[in-house]
Parts: structure tokens; sequence; C-alpha cells
């Protein structure tokens, strides 16, 4: 008797060339990520090749009822960790049918700026921490006591044993995850609170630094999903603790001439 695991994991290599395609982009809150997939013909290796699609964003809190339609335009492809073979998660950003980006389109203008030619010359490069909160289904961290807190930080950060770390194979599975996908995750480590993890992405070069990100999120709320837990980027999940994004920037000249110029960039940005 066939089990619901065979039918997730079916080799679809044997049978047939279509592939599928996870489109992905990011919801109405600014932080929430949506997904639907679709078909096609064959394998795909450059975004410029794939079909624009739509969706409906009065039911995302990105358009009104009355002009719900929202076009995604495909920019960058990462190999489907989930699906495998050839199949393909999609990221994308969102626009009107008339070509305008909608107002929850951030990637819009960071393309702008990435494409400018001066800031092409710079080659920046950025690493970014994202740390983010294990959570029950009742909303509370992982390793937590019941309706109480626990002990003062100290044993946690990089910890190891029962005691101390708590959903270390979820985060082995994403840390996994993203390298068959392709992106640049280059580490992870537990953080000051339980519950509380942390990856890194990069160094990645422009604007493919925040694709790899906004991917490595959609594949963690996956694997997430799949355990049965939440996964808070939020920036305080509960009262007492803090989950902050860090972002590491390196341009051609601050790489050639050293820690000199980062300090002196680093003093008159503060």
């Amino acid at each position: 008797m066939a089990s619901l695991h065979d039918f997730v994991n079916l080799d679809l290599s044997d049978t047939t060339e279509k592939i599928i395609a996870e489109y992905i982009w990011v919801g109405g809150s600014g932080m929430d990520m949506r997904s639907k997939a679709r078909t096609l013909p064959g394998p795909v290796t450059n975004p410029s090749e794939l079909p624009k699609w739509n969706y409906d964003g009065s039911s995302t809190n990105q358009a009104p009822g009355d002009d719900s339609e929202v076009i995604l335009y495909p920019r960058a492809i990462f190999k489907d960790p989930f699906r495998k073979g050839n199949n393909i998660l999609v990221i994308c950003d969102s626009y009107t049918p008339a070509g305008e980006p909608i107002p929850t389109n951030k990637r819009a203008k960071a393309a702008e700026i990435f494409s400018n030619p001066d800031v092409e010359a710079e080659e920046p490069w950025f690493g970014i921490e994202q740390e983010y909160t294990l959570l029950t289904m009742s909303k509370w961290p992982l390793g937590w006591p019941e309706n109480g807190y626990p002990g003062p930080q100290g044993p946690y950060y990089c910890g190891n044993g029962a005691d101390k770390a708590f959903g270390r194979d979820i985060v082995d599975a994403h840390y996994k995850a993203c390298l068959y996908a392709g992106i640049n995750i280059s580490g992870i480590n537990g953080e000051v609170m339980p519950g509380q993890w942390e990856f890194q992405v990069g160094p990645s070069v422009g604007i493919s630094a925040g694709d790899e990100v906004w991917a490595a999120r959609y594949i963690l709320e996956r694997i997430t999903e799949i355990a049965g837990v939440v996964v808070s980027f939020d920036p305080k999940p509960v009262p007492v603790c803090d989950v902050v994004p860090i972002c590491f920037f390196l341009s051609s000249a601050s790489r050639d001439v050293g820690w000199f110029i980062m300090s002196i960039s680093v003093t008159r940005m503060s």
C-alpha cells in the first residue's frame, strides 16, 4: 500500500520532462511570504526564460477588491530542495498590470540602484545575519517552560545539549536545504535565548544578497511547517527578548584598502 510519503517523493524525471516552479513573493505585511506552483514544459536555468504570472492581490493586502490583479515578475531561480529533480523555486517581485511596482515591492527600487554603472563598478558585497525564533503552535519559544521564562542568558549562545539547544534538527535541515538550493549560506549558530537561532548569507554581490535571504526565509518557513513549529522573524517575539538582523557591507574600495577606510565609513555613518 502506497503512503503519502511515497507520492510526495515521486521521481518525475522518468516519466516527463515537465517541471514544477514554485513562484514566491513578499506579501502585504512586507514580511509574510506567499507562493504558488505551476507546471512548465521543461528545465529552466534563467529567470528570463520564465513566464510572468498573476495573483489576487486583494487576498494578500496588496490590492483593492475591485482591481485585484497583481503581476509576478520572475527574478531569481534556486533548486527546489523539497521536490528536488529539475524543479525550482522562483523569487518574484510584484507589479500592477500596467507594469508599475506595487507599494510593497521594495526590490524594484533596489534593482534600480544596483544596476547603476557606478554601483556595479564598486561590486558591493553583502553579508547578512538573520536571527529568528522557533515557537510552538501556541506561539511560545521552544525550550521555554510553559507560561514561564528560562534562566538568564549565558549557556544558550552556541550551546550544545538537550537543556541548551532547542530545534537543532530544524536548523540543520534548513542549513542543508539552503546549500542544496544554491543559496550562499555561510553558517548557523544558536543565539542567546532558548529557541533563538541565526543563519548567515554571503558574501553575496548586490541584489543577489536580498534574493538569497528571502529564499532562505522561505525554505525555513516550509521546513518549520513540516516540523509543526512556527518561525518568527519578529525583532521582539516575546517582551523580554530581542531578535535582530545584521548586515555587513564591503565595496571594492574598502576591500582594496582594508579596515582603515571601513572604520572611517562607519564613523561617518554614525
